[in-house]
């Protein structure tokens, strides 16, 4: 169940939870020390640890999944260090609101109850609201506990952050979830009506997501069923969880990088597994035949010419087939390119080219190979002393083709990998005659 707050009413005690409210509010914790999955920030030696010791707060950013104890944690702190607790959610509420909490929240200063005011979604304010949280922060009138999914570094504003220690939540991890469910039976008096194999698949479908995975249960333990079920039955009884992928967004750029990497470093199982990630996610799957494409120009090159011709080819072949089945092409040039032989050679031939390109300036090409195609331009010696190759033994003139302010550069240097050793004989044959004609 979502931690959304409009009002601004002090929380109930985190103990008085009524029998009929959602499974998910009956197993919140009621201490720091009950919290699951995030004791690297709510132990002793954690962060919130510390503060909880030594009983002062300072203003924190808590950034993690969806699920993973972020609201549960800022009550706590509140209770922890004797605050009024507020809550506001970003998606219901804007400036008159703010202004209202602050308000309210300087009047109770002055009878000295302090406030902690916990802002879900905070990322979803725009840099004018952010800013407006300043001048409370830092005269102290109210601690700021902010809960983000998204990367604060690329959300909030760079003011903002320097006022708040940014905390990373965990997506919790199986020993976690499995304490949960411990509880949800405890709680309950009655085990889940699932097989292990099925308990497994069923903690597995949540992705570390300790809500997800109590309001599945809470499903679970609403029915009556006359035998435990097997995975099977509970992937038929349960609807299929949509993966949780934020196209414009830092799960996006993670994967993706993470695809690219993956085939940079010549793993086809790992590239597939983050291909097929993004695609069951609702990528756009030509996003993914545009990266494929650049890394096979990229990281792959000459080594494998073939490389890009099978990711324009793949890019042919799904516009034909569209999905599903056009995905298998999509795949099949994933997985080429992952086992290609790797090359940076023109990539970084490229990137030395542009910059000796911008240095130079306008630096004009030797007389003999510029362009003559009026009388008047041949008269000044346009073209004039030009060697045709074909013309030459071995179809090579060894003429020198540089501006004649400019000593010859090298940018493209052939790997030993595949066809780039094939190339680097080449090159070596030319230089031989070239420096042997000169």
């Amino acid at each position: 169940m979502a931690d959304l707050f409009a009002g601004f009413e002090p929380a109930p005690a985190p103990d008085t939870h009524p029998e009929n409210a959602p499974l998910a509010d009956r197993l919140r914790p009621r201490t720091l020390d009950e919290v699951v999955g995030q004791d690297h920030i709510t132990g002793p030696e954690g962060a919130i640890g510390r503060m909880v010791a030594a009983g002062r707060l300072s203003s924190v950013i808590l950034w993690g999944p969806p699920g993973t104890g972020k609201t549960t944690i800022a009550r706590l702190l509140a209770d922890a260090v004797d605050l009024r607790f507020v809550a506001i959610s970003a998606v219901f509420s804007g400036v008159a609101e703010l202004k209202k909490a602050f308000a309210e929240a300087r009047d109770h200063a002055k009878i000295g109850k302090r406030t902690l005011l916990f802002v879900d979604e905070i990322h979803r304010f725009n840099r004018a609201q952010q800013d407006g949280f300043l001048p409370y922060v830092e005269d102290g009138t109210v601690t700021l506990v902010g809960a983000t999914t998204e990367n604060p570094s690329f959300e909030l504003n760079a003011a903002l952050l320097s006022r708040a220690q940014v905390l990373i939540l965990e997506r919790l991890g199986r020993g976690a979830l499995d304490l949960l469910l411990e509880r949800a039976e405890a709680v309950m008096e009655r085990p889940l009506p699932l097989t292990p194999p099925a308990k497994d698949a069923l903690i597995a479908s949540a992705d570390g997501d300790g809500r997800f995975l109590l309001n599945q249960a809470e499903t679970l333990f609403s029915v009556n069923l006359a035998d435990p079920l097997d995975p099977a039955g509970l992937s038929a009884f349960l609807q299929r969880r949509v993966a949780v992928y934020d196209k414009d967004r830092e799960g996006h750029y993670n994967l993706i990088s993470a695809l690219h990497k993956s085939i940079r470093g010549s793993d086809p199982q790992a590239a597939l597994y983050y291909l097929a990630r993004m695609l069951t996610a609702g990528e756009e799957p030509l996003f993914l035949l545009r990266r494929l494409t650049r890394a096979a120009v990229e990281d792959i090159g000459l080594a494998d010419p073939q490389a890009l011709v099978q990711c324009i080819a793949a890019k042919d072949t799904y516009d034909f087939l569209g999905s599903p089945e056009g995905e298998l092409a999509i795949a099949q040039a994933c997985v080429y390119l992952a086992t290609a032989p790797k090359s940076n050679a023109v990539y970084k031939a490229q990137k030395a080219a542009w910059k000796s390109a911008k240095e130079t300036g306008s630096l004009m090409p030797p007389p003999s190979i510029r362009n003559a195609p009026t009388k008047l331009m041949r008269d000044i010696g346009y073209g004039k002393g030009y060697a045709y190759d074909h013309d030459s033994e071995d179809a090579f003139s060894g003429s020198d083709y540089w501006p004649e302010e400019m000593s010859p550069e090298t940018f493209y240097t052939p790997t030993e990998r595949g066809f780039e050793k094939r190339l680097s004989e080449r090159l070596a044959y030319w230089d031989e005659r070239r420096t042997r004609r000169s």
